[in-house]
């Protein structure tokens, strides 16, 4: 149960006369009510009024649950007075910055946990009062579109604009803080809900208002049940604190259990070595055997080598089967022109970086509107790596083409495996921590407006190679893995809702 579920709960208890025990010494709610119903019919005779006694015909269905006997239920615009604020317009003309000017109340004067108003950002010239409305100290102000239904006590008095209703003279029947709870309750709230008007932005207005009934405790009871609410609200406090600490977790909990689940990975931990499996020394050597054919069958250049992996560079130890290689030696590209016909085109925004899925391919028939950088020739099973900041991981196996030629932005790594390397285990590597870690150091991510790592530092990288089966075992576990946490991910969000 969230917070604000607990706090719904206690209020909800505490108007349903379930907080607090019933005294007989607080005497009737009830009876107080028809006490001050006598003064008032005396009141509207003497000026030609005879109706105040309309406010007790509640029936028992519009009563949403039993009360205790000495409470009694009322409708909120027979007891009170509701009013609605307005503008002077144009407003620039009355706003003023003398200090005597009366203070001009916006709901941007308030924050999210607020209980009182006290005080005001701008000021309207004294002119200003006849065309909008004058509150007082202890007023409610209840905001009437978009956070509708919100209330606020005022500890101060000035001029409210139509965004705000005003609720006063309740001081007969309703203890001011008892009355803030009442209104702050969920009960309040579904009530406003059903009342509010407008398709879009939602809206309360006097009338629907007026007519929500709200049950009244006799006063000293209203007290009890206003010191029992903060006794117990304090409490909420504390757990909210650690309930907050604890969503933080749950929300970071599947990113970071990916992370941890890849970099076990990429360590050798997650699955175990087997003999038959080879070693990933002699797959290297079948990676530049394929390197040396495409180079000769001028399908790839030949560049200029990375030097060995220096121990130093070997951020954590590795399986004994495995080795440390440059990304280089296990990747190549297929090369960079303008086509000569329709083509696909790959920018950074046809990734979807959340879940390293290629989503669209922008087609072109024009070869004049063609990016004047993009020339990467893009083939199925390719690795793309933005190597843009603030795009970095922006990334993803493509696993669509169509008949077009696929082309990519240079703001891409386009790699292509060599045999014996699993497009997705490199892919998982590159996601990795340790890879992450590499790609945003100072070192390798330079420039002013949109740092970048370069080819050479990118292709630099070291990569813990395991022989082929392992890799494809290493992938198998980590997809399986991933399920689990996305599917603790749903069920994180489903509990929230």
């Amino acid at each position: 149960m969230t917070p604000q579920q607990l706090k719904n709960s206690i209020l909800q208890l505490a108007i349903e006369g379930k907080l607090v025990e019933q005294n007989a010494e607080d005497g009737n709610s009830k009876e107080f009510l028809e006490e001050l119903l006598k003064d008032a019919e005396k009141f509207n005779k003497n000026n030609g009024k005879s109706d105040c006694n309309k406010f007790l015909n509640i029936n028992e269905y519009d009563m949403p649950f039993s009360l205790p006997s000495n409470w009694c239920w009322v409708r909120l615009g027979d007891i009170c007075s509701i009013a609605r604020g307005g503008s002077p317009r144009p407003i620039k003309d009355y706003i003023t910055n003398d200090p005597n000017g009366i203070n001009w109340i916006k709901i941007g004067d308030t924050n999210k946990d607020d209980k009182y108003i006290n005080k005001a950002a701008e000021k309207i010239k004294p002119a200003g009062i006849k065309k909008s409305r004058f509150v007082y100290p202890g007023d409610f102000l209840l905001t009437n579109s978009m956070s509708f239904g919100r209330p606020y006590i005022l500890n101060i008095e000035g001029c409210i604009h139509d965004g705000w209703l005003v609720i006063s003279q309740y001081e007969k029947l309703f203890d001011k803080n008892f009355l803030f709870w009442v209104l702050s309750s969920r009960f309040a709230y579904e009530q406003f809900c059903k009342k509010v008007s407008g398709a879009v932005v939602k809206n309360l207005n006097i009338d629907k208002v007026a007519k929500s009934i709200f049950p009244v405790p006799p006063i000293r009871e209203q007290i009890r049940i206003v010191e029992r609410i903060e006794k117990i609200f304090l409490f909420v406090d504390l757990y909210a604190e650690k309930w907050e600490k604890l969503e933080a977790l749950n929300q970071k909990f599947p990113s970071n259990l990916q992370k941890s689940i890849l970099q076990e990975a990429i360590q050798g931990k997650l699955c175990k070595q087997i003999r038959g499996d080879g070693d990933a020394n002699e797959l290297i050597k079948q990676i530049n055997e394929e390197k040396n054919k495409l180079i000769k069958t001028r399908q790839i250049k030949k560049e200029m080598s990375f030097p060995v992996v220096l121990d130093k560079e070997r951020p954590f130890v590795i399986p004994d089967s495995w080795c440390w290689t440059r990304l280089k030696d296990l990747v190549y590209n297929r090369g960079q022109k303008k086509p000569e016909t329709k083509f696909s085109y790959i920018d950074i925004g046809s990734i979807d970086n959340i879940n390293q899925k290629l989503t669209n391919l922008k087609k072109y028939t024009d070869l004049e509107k063609i990016p004047s950088r993009a020339r990467r020739i893009v083939g199925l099973g390719d690795i793309l790596y933005s190597t843009v900041r603030p795009y970095l991981h922006n990334m993803c196996i493509v696993d669509k083409v169509d008949s077009y030629e696929t082309i990519a932005s240079t703001g891409f790594a386009v790699m292509t495996c060599y045999k014996g390397v699993y497009n997705k285990y490199l892919f998982y590597y590159l996601l990795s921590p340790t890879f992450d870690k590499y790609t945003n150091s100072a070192e390798n991510s330079k420039g002013v407006a949109y740092p970048s790592i370069n080819d050479k530092q990118f292709y630099k990288a070291v990569v813990p190679l395991p022989p082929l089966n392992e890799q494809k075992r290493i992938v198998k576990k980590i997809e399986d893995f991933f399920a689990l946490a996305d599917r603790y991910k749903s069920l994180m969000k489903d509990d929230y809702l």
